[in-house]
């Protein structure tokens, strides 16, 4: 059960997620990008639509809107938890910040598509989730420039992202069960959550009319 203070953390970690940078940068250049391009508040129709180095400010950012709620909690939270309740905050506060980007309060829960902030949460949890993010860089980067597909590249990711997450606390880490289950539970349902949001570049995939810039 979460006390006060757990459930705090987990509401601040999505308002963070929630705080969406693509849009403002736009804004701040005269440009609302949920007008243009895909319409999509992510780093890549920022880049699209405002050029490379705003697409890269906006990958940037929100990276550290997943990264700094999962590393600040684990010096601040997670050490405060039972050993059987701490991965589980640590890991409710990480996907708080994937739902926050995915469906921000701001925008009328219309968000991203959770990739980069998913980054940023892998890179956060170490090493159980890191391990397993860079793994699905590396699927991500064959497919995506194996293919030129950014959205395959995308989905190449959510797919390996749980597989690779069970694998190392399973055959790496050797955690218990108790601690394996919401590790792969929570994997699985970060890269259920990015297929989903990329349910239309998949239907254009199959379709054959998925722009490669996508």
């Amino acid at each position: 059960m979460l006390n006060t203070t757990q459930c705090i953390w987990i509401l601040a970690a999505y308002l963070i997620g929630a705080i969406p940078f693509g849009l403002l940068i736009g804004l701040a250049r005269g440009v609302d990008i949920r007008q243009q391009g895909s319409k999509n508040i992510g780093a890549t129709n920022t880049g699209r639509v405002l050029g490379k180095k705003w697409g890269y400010l906006c990958l940037a950012l929100d990276l550290l809107k997943g990264l700094v709620p999962v590393v600040a909690a684990s010096q601040w939270l997670v050490p405060q938890a039972s050993t059987a309740g701490a991965m589980t905050v640590w890991l409710a506060v990480g996907l708080a910040a994937i739902l926050g980007h995915v469906f921000p309060i701001y925008l009328g829960f219309r968000g991203g598509k959770g990739v980069a902030t998913t980054i940023g949460v892998g890179a956060g949890i170490f090493p159980y989730f890191t391990v397993a993010i860079v793994a699905a860089l590396i699927a991500y980067a064959a497919v995506r420039y194996g293919t030129g597909y950014v959205s395959l590249g995308s989905i190449a990711l959510a797919v390996t992202f749980p597989v690779a997450a069970w694998a190392y606390a399973a055959f790496v880490a050797k955690l218990s069960n108790e601690t394996i289950v919401p590790l792969v539970v929570v994997a699985a349902a970060i890269g259920a959550l990015i297929l989903l949001r990329h349910r239309e570049n998949i239907s254009r995939l199959l379709a054959g009319t998925e722009n490669r810039a996508r």
